[in-house]
């Protein structure tokens, strides 16, 4: 018996995630606006943008999906998230040199926030996934028997 991913539950909570870091960021901007970036809000949709991406690509297709085919959606998720950031951050710092230090500061912090939000989000289906898997191996294991 196969259980559907609720993606729509993650990506509210990505929304929800993203409403409190851009809170976070527009008053940090208005606190301390002589060390926060320009590009501050960017940075912010970005990653709401990205995550909700890199979630879809985990969590899309949940049918008969394995532990192993969730690890292989991760790795995937991983090096396009990886390969978007280095893009958005190169051709950032390409166009507005002056503000590398700020941008490259408040990017990285904001990456990790995300990648830790993201790393929450899908341990817990990576161990749903398990559950079912061993579920699903007993099952067969008892009407063997």
């Amino acid at each position: 018996m196969s259980k559907k991913v609720p993606i729509k539950k993650f990506s509210f909570r990505t929304i929800v995630f993203s409403i409190i870091i851009a809170g976070l960021s527009a008053l940090f901007q208005l606190l301390c606006p002589d060390y926060a970036t320009p590009a501050l809000p960017y940075i912010v949709l970005f990653f709401f943008i990205i995550t909700l991406f890199t979630i879809f690509i985990v969590l899309r297709d949940d049918n008969g999906k394995s532990g192993k085919r969730f690890v292989s959606s991760y790795m995937l998720s991983r090096i396009i998230k990886l390969m978007s950031c280095l893009l958005f951050l190169g051709i950032y710092l390409f166009i507005n040199r002056k503000d590398s230090l700020r941008f490259g500061i408040a990017f990285l912090t904001i990456y990790f926030l995300y990648s830790v939000f993201e790393l929450f989000l899908l341990k817990k289906e990576s161990d749903d996934i398990k559950k079912r898997d061993v579920a699903k191996e007993q099952a067969e294991n008892s009407q063997e028997q």
